[in-house]
């Protein structure tokens, strides 16, 4: 299979706590200081030396590749894997799967802004890890994070009482952690719970600007910042 520079944004879901701004428009295409949101993280992954994109979609999916294309604007070329329904993170990657000519490949989350340059992710060796996780200190509404990490090691968290870090929804993830799954609705932290128990996921503590643009009040901060 060769080693093409691949990602999936994932731009499936409904947004419901953007309303009412998605009930027109899904959240990728919100515009932030003159341009989609998601064209932000395209631009990224051109600078970073990716060539196919992947992005899954569902509600009012049919917006995506009217707005983007087939990615030649931005020196991309970008690929939709269409969901009648949302199937979910682990779901609508698995679905993807015959668009990706890699065996590894980064996962995006389509409502993040970030600043990491993503270059090492693509350049990253896992050896027999299945994934590596970007991970980013706690925000406030979601104080107590996801998963621990210990040295470069991540590890589920057994209790509310252990704090963590969060899950920036950035990802360098491999075919073996999906593919023995069957297409359909499936989340993914039952996915990575497993392989931390067989302790195969590393992590990285990412301490740069990081947003989940999950709600109008976030959105308005960002478009702020970069008008």
């Amino acid at each position: 299979m060769a080693d093409a520079k691949v990602a999936i944004i994932l731009a499936a879901g409904r947004g419901e706590r953007m309303r009412p701004l998605t009930d027109h428009t899904p959240k990728p295409l919100l515009n932030v200081a003159g341009q989609p949101l998601i064209s932000y993280t395209l631009q990224r992954l051109t600078k970073a030396g990716c060539g196919r994109v992947i992005i899954n979609c569902a509600y009012l999916g049919e917006q995506l590749p009217a707005a983007l294309g087939n990615g030649e604007r931005f020196a991309l070329d970008i690929r939709y894997s269409h969901e009648d329904e949302a199937l979910e993170t682990a779901g609508g990657i698995i679905q993807a799967l015959p668009l990706i000519d890699a065996e590894k490949f980064l996962v995006i989350n389509g409502d993040v802004w970030c600043d990491h340059s993503l270059q090492p992710l693509f350049d990253r060796e896992l050896g027999q890890d299945l994934a590596h996780l970007v991970m980013v200190d706690n925000p406030t509404q979601h104080p107590f994070g996801d998963f621990r990490l210990q040295n470069t090691r991540l590890q589920a968290k057994p209790t509310r009482d252990s704090l963590g870090l969060t899950y920036s929804g950035i990802g360098l993830y491999t075919r073996a952690l999906f593919e023995n799954y069957p297409k359909g609705y499936r989340p993914l932290r039952p996915l990575l719970d497993k392989a931390m128990q067989d302790d195969r996921i590393s992590g990285e503590h990412y301490r740069g600007d990081w947003r989940d643009i999950g709600t109008p009040e976030r959105l308005a901060a960002l478009n702020t910042d970069l008008s």
